[in-house]
């Protein structure tokens, strides 16, 4: 996610083999059938799960992270804090997920710290052995300005099904926290069909495979391949722009936007750009959509939320900063509830790098300055607040007290953790480890230890600068 800004039927049966992603992962595949319903706000849908226990354990049972269930009234973990209350639009609104059945399971309970967790006892699921789930679910959404909801102009679908979860030497769920994003999934394929009414317009994840239209309502079917998430944003109000680079459809859809060209082609530049400093881009189609957020923006693979209300010098940076999480989140993958400052670190650090070499009113040297002016009022101000400050960026989500102590210290921190390793290893080496990282990791769930070690390949002793920062010792 980008910085923060104020308030703003089960389909054929899918045979291709996929490579790419965490071995335990090819054998996974989501088919979902789901109609949206604007008059109760709410989603039904059934997800068929095809899963391979890859895991090289012994399983008789497997879980999911449902994240929807955040915006029930009475959440332990609401999916906003107070601050940014006014996201609520029209009033204090609530949704949630209920769960109807699952056919294939001896049984299930919905249970987790916050009702955040559908558990499925499957009976014993051998090594290399395969199981296929029927989940029978709704999703009601909250009339807010999220990442799941009815916003203003526009529906947002994001982390809208029942997600599983990764398998570490146990399912690892994950809670809903207000600053970050609270998600950690491995790659899997997608065959998704959704019904809505037809004077909608789908901006989503998925290469469109078909359309039809009957009566009032209009059906699109959509399929992605080696992807941790899939996510849609729903509007009556959508315009579209698209443009083909490197083979790859790009579209933007935009509600208000007198410079949309000008963004398409911003668009553009950084995909290219990124595309050939990092590696290459593992979708078909990448659908970048203006829409109701209150954050700067967020992302999904192949599909990034651009808050609609941005100031023109936010809006540009956004959709840079978004655009990199196709390579740092998307493509390479990692705990973002344990481990934040990796994609989000890496994708600030991809802005300086494009706006480096792209005249857009940003540079190297102003990125940089700004995010260390950022971090030394942090400093002071915790300082004089709690006697002391942590700035330590490898940290849980939970252990943050802020969105502000957040921003800090894995976004501007992230930006002088990047820019000084850069000074100090040398451009080539410095690229040559972004490139060994995106080529070994891509399609996986990569460690600090896995990032670090691919810097330390170009045959340089990094271990102390990354500790300096990871554990708050460095001098800014």
């Amino acid at each position: 996610m980008r910085r923060l800004f104020a308030c703003i039927g089960i389909l054929v049966l899918f045979s291709a083999l996929f490579c790419g992603c965490a071995a335990r992962e090819e054998g996974t595949l989501y088919r979902i059938e789901g109609e949206y319903d604007p008059e109760t706000g709410t989603l039904s849908a059934t997800l068929d799960l095809t899963y391979r226990n890859d895991t090289g354990e012994e399983l008789d049972e497997l879980a999911f992270n449902l994240y929807g269930n955040a915006y029930r009234e009475g959440a332990k973990y609401q999916p906003l804090s107070a601050a940014y209350h006014s996201a609520y639009y029209d009033k204090l609104s609530y949704g949630g997920m209920k769960i109807a059945s699952v056919d294939g399971a001896e049984s299930w309970e919905v249970g987790g710290e916050d009702e955040n967790l559908l558990v499925v006892r499957t009976g014993h699921i051998g090594r290399g052995e395969t199981v296929r789930l029927a989940i029978d679910f709704s999703t009601t959404l909250a009339k807010v300005n999220h990442r799941l909801g009815i916003g203003e102009t526009c529906v947002n679908l994001g982390n809208f099904y029942p997600v599983l979860c990764v398998y570490d030497g146990g399912w690892q769920a994950c809670n809903y926290y207000n600053v970050g994003d609270p998600f950690y999934s491995e790659c899997a394929s997608y065959e998704v069909k959704l019904t809505f009414p037809k004077t909608y317009t789908l901006a989503s994840s998925g290469r469109e495979e078909a359309v039809s239209v009957q009566g009032d309502k209009k059906t699109v079917t959509l399929r992605l391949e080696h992807a941790r998430d899939f996510a849609a944003v729903l509007s009556d109000s959508f315009s579209v722009l698209q443009a083909t680079v490197n083979g790859v459809q790009i579209s933007y859809y935009y509600t208000q936007d007198e410079d949309a060209q000008a963004h398409l082609s911003l668009i553009r530049e950084s995909f290219s750009y990124f595309s050939e400093q990092f590696g290459a881009y593992p979708y078909e189609t990448l659908s970048v959509a203006q829409t109701d957020f209150c954050f700067g923006g967020m992302e999904y693979p192949a599909l990034t939320m651009i808050n609609r209300n941005l100031a023109e010098e936010s809006a540009l940076y956004t959709i840079v900063h978004e655009n990199a999480h196709q390579w740092w989140y998307a493509a390479v993958g990692n705990d973002q509830v344990n481990h934040a400052w990796m994609d989000e670190g890496l994708a600030e650090y991809a802005c300086v790098l494009f706006f480096e070499s792209h005249d857009y009113g940003y540079t190297r040297s102003g990125v940089v300055t700004s995010a260390r002016k950022a971090i030394r009022a942090y400093t002071g101000i915790y300082s004089q607040l709690f006697g002391k400050t942590d700035t330590a960026m490898d940290r849980p989500l939970s252990a943050f007290m802020s969105e502000y102590e957040y921003s800090n210290l894995v976004y501007n921190q992230g930006i002088l953790l990047f820019d000084s390793l850069r000074e100090a290893i040398g451009e080539k080496r410095f690229m040559s480890g972004l490139q060994e990282y995106h080529r070994k990791y891509s399609g996986k769930i990569a460690s600090p230890e896995a990032l670090i070690s691919c810097f330390e390949r170009t045959g340089v002793d990094v271990r102390g600068h990354f500790s300096s920062f990871l554990e708050g010792n460095a001098v800014i």
